[in-house]
């Protein structure tokens, strides 16, 4: 099996419309892309001139598929996880890197080009200092020190239902985020059962209660500073967000943020709210076995991911995936650019 898909919303509740989608390139185009990428240099080493070809290149595919890739990332009403298959694939892939850091024995970027072209037609690669280092391509692997983490390094608990968020002197984790994730599958674990699940904001709300969902509307949660930023800057403390809602937006159309290193409800009622939320992230979440050529496109506003328990051997043959934070423009953000990288914030 490549992929399984679950989506279950109460016979009651209105449909939202499709929140999941399937886009998959024939031989014939995923050969010619093949080619192309193949043939070119890591692309981290000139990353603007390297995205500027990669959509040149992109730009070539049949125009009914590019069309595809390009609406998920530009309208309200399409779906909020989109799954891309029969990208193409590194020829040779060396071992599994074990510290969370790019390999320094991958030779070719195929990978690296079929993640960096997809997220080009979604927006803007971005990099953040305390995620990653700053780096565009993130490399997400087992690591044996963080198994038991709420981050992309675990393996041994369920990576809870989250967004990817940024801590911001503003207050506010939910607006300097990401507007999309891209995942590219390298190598699947040794068993094959890791899954990625995606809840949509819209298939949430229709199986919400109405009175949970007015509270999870509410500014009653503060969100944790991810795990990367309490560990590299906040030396272990919590670095706690003003108080917000979990759900807010356009009841059609509505936006979620929760913080994979903890929520805190500021009342006995936002604490069973977020129970309940969490509870329902699973009940209508689609889930994805990631295969080597496939790619998750996420929208990181519509909804939130998580990702299932696996088993990691640190034996070079992990589970390896790669990848992207994206936002439609870098302008809004330009308030935390670094000086030394226009792609790289606070």
């Amino acid at each position: 099996m490549t992929a399984t898909t679950d989506h279950i919303v109460p016979a009651t509740a209105p449909h939202p419309g499709p929140t999941f989608a399937e886009i998959a390139l024939s031989d014939a185009v995923r050969d010619a892309l093949y080619e192309k990428l193949a043939a070119l240099p890591d692309p981290n080493v000139d990353i603007d001139r390297s995205t500027a070809r990669l959509l040149q290149i992109f730009a070539t595919l049949p125009t009914d598929l590019l069309q595809q890739v390009m609406d998920f990332g530009r309208h309200v009403d399409t779906p909020g996880v989109a799954l891309v298959s029969n990208l193409p694939v590194d020829a040779v892939l060396p071992g599994t890197p074990s510290d969370g850091g790019p390999s320094t024995e991958k030779t070719s970027f195929v990978a690296e080009g079929v993640l960096l072209g997809l997220s080009g037609l979604l927006g803007e690669p971005m990099g953040v200092l305390t995620e990653k280092a700053g780096r565009l391509v993130h490399d997400v692997v087992p690591v044996p020190g963080g198994s038991k983490t709420q981050t992309n390094q675990g393996s041994e608990v369920f990576l809870n239902f989250h967004s990817d968020i940024m801590h911001d002197l503003i207050g506010r984790y939910d607006v300097a985020n990401p507007d999309f994730l891209v995942l590219s599958c390298l190598r699947a674990d040794h068993d094959g059962i890791a899954g990625t699940f995606y809840a949509d904001a819209r298939d949430i709300s229709a199986a919400l209660p109405a009175s949970v969902l007015e509270t999870l509307r509410s500014p009653l949660f503060r969100l944790n500073a991810p795990g990367s930023y309490v560990r590299d800057v906040a030396d272990g403390q919590e670095v706690l967000s003003d108080p917000v809602a979990m759900i807010s937006g356009h009841t059609s159309y509505p936006e979620i943020a929760i913080s994979a290193n903890g929520v805190h409800p500021l009342t006995s009622g936002a604490r069973e709210a977020l129970d309940i939320l969490q509870e329902v992230c699973g009940e209508v979440a689609h889930s994805v076995r990631l295969r080597p050529g496939q790619a998750l496109l996420i929208n990181n506003r519509k909804g939130v991911h998580a990702r299932s328990t696996f088993t990691a051997r640190y034996d070079g043959q992990d589970r390896w995936l790669q990848r992207t934070y994206v936002r439609r423009s870098l302008w809004n953000v330009r308030y935390r650019v670094t000086d030394e990288n226009r792609r790289v914030h606070y």
